[in-house]
């Protein structure tokens, strides 16, 4: 596999792998109703797992991954001020 296929198999592959450390720590559907407010949780869900919603490929656009780790940065700051108020 050349170093373009590779990216593009990480591109379209889930994400789940990238944030298993904390994956199950966190409640998906309130995540994605704060954070992708314009879709709907089985869409986020589906993003997720790298599917469309036929099962077909479906990852994260460059644009969504964006979102998605802004969206996270966001909560991390807000458990680190949580922490800052206990």
């Amino acid at each position: 596999m050349n170093e373009s296929q590779a990216q593009e198999r990480y591109k379209n592959s889930t994400i789940i792998p990238i944030i298993e450390d904390v994956y199950d720590l966190i409640t998906w559907g309130d995540f994605a109703r704060e954070y992708f407010p314009e879709h709907s949780v089985t869409w986020f869900y589906n993003k997720m797992r790298g599917v469309d919603g036929n099962g077909g490929q479906g990852a994260f656009t460059d644009v969504e991954r964006k979102q998605l780790k802004v969206a996270l940065r966001d909560l991390a700051g807000r458990i680190l001020s949580a922490t800052e108020r206990i």
